[in-house]
């Protein structure tokens, strides 16, 4: 049986990671949610464009706590900003996307600005995961030297 000792010795730098996307995660969170509950409830700016605009904002603060905190990135090329962006815009793609329909769907008789506040609820929620996975496997990857 495995001890919890040696599976956090087999998992630490994952479970870090974890840990570090979250507490960045959390700031980027609370700040994106602020950002589009004001440009949607309060500016009333459509569904896509207020989370477009928290989305925009929060990455830019991502990439470099991510970078920095979480994924320990020693060596920028060129093309990090491009995968980190490409890997945003799928996310969000895919994510909002989807939780819009499916809270549509389950939500059918709630009036249209519930929602959407649900539908930006989940789409976080589904974003968060994708964007953990798409930054450890895509943006910051460990570069091979030899």
């Amino acid at each position: 049986m495995i001890k919890i000792k040696e599976l956090y010795a087999n998992y630490k730098e994952f479970i870090m990671e974890v840990i570090h996307f979250g507490m960045v995660g959390v700031i980027n969170t609370l700040m994106g949610w602020g950002i589009m509950a004001i440009l949607y409830n309060l500016i009333h700016l459509s569904y896509y464009l207020s989370s477009g605009i928290s989305y925009f904002i929060g990455s830019i603060f991502s990439y470099h706590a991510n970078a920095k905190v979480t994924f320990k990135v020693e060596h920028r090329d060129k093309w990090l900003p491009w995968r980190f962006a490409i890997n945003i815009i799928v996310c969000y793609l895919v994510a909002f996307n989807a939780a819009r329909p499916l809270v549509r769907y389950l939500l059918n008789s709630q009036p249209a600005e519930v929602v959407d506040n649900v539908a930006m609820v989940l789409g976080m929620g589904i974003f968060i995961v994708m964007n953990f996975f798409g930054q450890k496997l895509f943006v910051f990857r460990k570069r091979n030297n030899g």
